[in-house]
């Protein structure tokens, strides 16, 4: 930029320039941007460890929320994924004015999908351009970084930066500290708070450093509110010149480290001598190569910033090397305390499990590491094999608030995490994994339905007194989801036996064959046995012709389309629709299944970055469930490709007339690239 004498000319240049940077965002298939911030939802920065999420206000977030560290939700309640201590929060004032949304102007936040970066730009008064942009590192999960630039306008300013720890209110035990650490060669001031959990359960340790790119000026720390501990320099900028440094932090718990406070140091220390460019690179390299699994969409930039919105937050949310789970929000808040469901095996992971082989075995791995505690759950209920829990915490134990009868009688998603074993196989053809790890859970699922389901008078058979994908109905027999999931784990545990040359229990092939469906006189599939037309929460019958295969015959998949798309209740969750949009989409109807997949996640769109709650009627953002349903509806209705015995396959798939083409990049182990026009 060419900085001109006259304050008019400098004004109409820059308002051109903000112009031109908004008009290339909102053009750009790889940004999602803001200009306003009424009625705002932010959107989550996150590296599968933690998630920071920012705000409105320039240089600050709302909270970080930690993955797989849980205490207490309260004395007698059940676990609670923790926040962290927040490091990622900066207080700006220049010329003695304190920077904040109602004083600055141009004010515009971009979330760079491809970097996964988060930046805040705006005007304060006339003073400076300033810039926020903050990364939750890929290459270090328990760190994040801001990096700042302040660019003086015609006037030489003073500027004053306070980085700041946040330390919940209800966490114990509270120390905060500033030291300089000092080696022979190097000064390494540290601004630091440890604390226990509010049942202290774990110690938590934040550790945050400021990083200059050249002498340091002198540093003071505030310690007075030991839960608000800050950190602050001053500096004098000259007119028209550029002021740049970084605010770097770590969480680190008692959970992952024995020492997290130490940690904690370490990883700040890390990053504040010399090594700021490199993690930022590594993040950009690690990130680079997880978008090398993408969908294109052309012709329709609201559908491709939808779609790839929704698979960036799958990324965010999980790792190759963590051997953890995704909760229904992800890392973006502590809805559903941070537990794990079925959200993951049924609906996040299948995308996940398409694009990234290594991701998805991560996933899996969260279930096989907690089979023991599965294992203890059926015996302790009277069955054999294993029961695995509704809501899953760290320990692989029930979660689910004991007032709600789906922890209780929900036992599909012990069939839900067996299918998604024999899926891993069915890409992968690991059969070393197999043997290792797929069999052995495959195996006690089977056996736990084995042991569950009762023999009928006639010879069939039939799973009792469950709670079912429909939610709303409790106490159901031969509900047809729990039937139909059952089914399929079991026909796929005689497979795996038969791939490793073992010998299955014979009585696995004989309870799935047995299992009891019901139907109207019409044909249409009854939700369970009793079932009489009743609103449902979510689809139930449908699942049995996608994902499950157990009804096939395109009629009869067409008569329970058209009945429980009208028996779902509007505040349901929003992956519903993304399976009746698979389903129409392989019959060949496109219209209607466009209109589903919009259906599926427009109405949970919040501003100003199009975050997903859980409904149309809910404000509980970032729903990771409703990303995996939408790009199941991309994946494997629009796209046509299917987990099938020999692979990913691609069948009959059906552009939206709305697109010009689609293209799938990266899929299975051979990463191919699908292209549809």
């Amino acid at each position: 930029m060419v900085y001109l004498r006259e304050g008019l000319a400098i004004i109409l240049i820059l308002m051109c320039f903000n112009s031109s940077r908004a008009q290339s965002f909102s053009n750009s298939p790889w940004h999602i941007s803001a200009n306003e911030n009424l009625n705002y939802t932010g959107v989550s920065v996150a590296n599968g460890r933690i998630g920071i999420v920012p705000s409105a206000e320039p240089g600050k977030t709302k909270t970080i929320i930690l993955n797989n560290v849980y205490d207490k939700e309260s004395e007698f309640g059940v676990s609670k994924v923790l926040l962290g201590i927040n490091f990622a929060n900066l207080e700006l004032i220049i010329n003695q004015d304190t920077l904040g949304i109602e004083n600055c102007s141009n004010w515009q936040q971009v979330l760079d999908l491809k970097s996964a970066s988060f930046t805040t730009t705006c005007r304060f008064k006339n003073y400076a351009d300033v810039s926020f942009t903050l990364y939750a590192l890929r290459g270090m999960p328990y760190s994040g970084l801001i990096d700042v630039e302040v660019k003086a306008l015609k006037e030489d300013i003073i500027i004053q930066v306070g980085g700041q720890l946040n330390c919940p209110g209800e966490y114990k035990k509270v120390q905060s500290g500033f030291r300089v650490l000092k080696d022979l060669d190097a000064r390494m001031p540290i601004l630091q708070t440890i604390a226990k959990s509010p049942f202290e359960k774990h110690q938590l340790a934040t550790t945050a450093a400021f990083i200059f790119d050249d002498v340091s000026p002198e540093l003071k720390a505030k310690l007075d509110d030991k839960f608000n501990p800050q950190l602050n320099f001053s500096k004098s900028v000259k007119a028209k010149q550029n002021y740049r440094f970084a605010w770097s932090g770590a969480v680190c718990t008692s959970q992952d480290f024995s020492d997290p406070k130490s940690e904690s140091e370490r990883m700040v220390i890390f990053q504040l001598l010399g090594n700021k460019k490199a993690v930022i690179a590594r993040h950009k390299e690690l990130w680079a190569d997880l978008w090398k699994g993408d969908i294109e969409v052309d012709g329709d930039l609201e559908s491709q910033r939808d779609v790839r919105l929704a698979l960036y937050h799958l990324y965010s949310f999980s790792r190759d090397d963590s051997n953890l789970s995704i909760a229904p929000m992800g890392l973006s808040a502590q809805g559903y305390n941070g537990h794990i469901f079925w959200d993951t095996e049924l609906w996040m992971y299948p995308p996940l499990l398409a694009f990234n082989q290594d991701i998805a075995k991560s996933v899996l791995n969260y279930r096989f590491d907690r089979l023991d505690a599965a294992k203890r759950k059926a015996r302790n209920y009277g069955y054999e094999g294993a029961m695995f829990p509704w809501e899953s915490d760290d320990t692989g134990e029930e979660a689910t608030p004991t007032w709600a009868l789906t922890g209780t009688f929900e036992h599909h998603i012990t069939a839900d995490i067996g299918i998604a074993f024999w899926n891993y196989y069915r890409i992968t053809r690991d059969i070393v994994w197999l043997k290792d790890i797929g069999f052995p859970v495959l195996k006690e699922v089977a056996d736990y339905w084995q042991s569950r389901a009762i023999k009928n008078s006639d010879g069939s058979y039939s799973i009792n007194n469950v709670v079912g994908a429909n939610e709303f109905y409790h106490h159901a027999d031969d509900n047809a989801f729990t039937n139909g999931s059952a089914k399929t784990a079991l026909k796929f545990a005689v497979k795996a036996a038969k791939v490793l040359n073992v010998k299955p229990n014979s009585k696995w092939d004989e309870l799935a064959e047995g299992l009891s469906f019901y139907s109207f006189e019409n044909g249409v599939t009854k939700e369970n046995r009793k079932y009489d037309g009743e609103i449902i929460k979510q689809a139930d019958v449908n699942l049995l012709a996608y994902p499950l295969n157990v009804i096939e015959d395109p009629e009869s998949i067409r008569k329970d389309l058209e009945y429980y798309e009208q028996k779902m209740a509007p505040e349901g969750p929003a992956m519903s629709h993304s399976v009746l949009a698979v389903l129409y989409a392989r019959l060949g109807e496109r219209e209607k299944a466009f209109e589903l997949f919009k259906r599926a996640y427009e109405p949970n769109k919040r501003p100003p970055f199009g975050a997903l709650s859980e409904s149309a009627f809910s404000n509980n953002p970032y729903f990771a469930t409703g990303a995996g349903g939408m790009l199941q509806a991309v994946l494997f209705g629009f796209g046509g490709l299917h987990f099938t015995d020999s692979g990913i396959e691609q069948k009959n798939p059906c552009l939206p007339k709305q697109w010009k083409k689609l293209t799938i990049k990266g899929i299975g182990i051979e990463k191919k690239t699908f292209v549809i026009e």
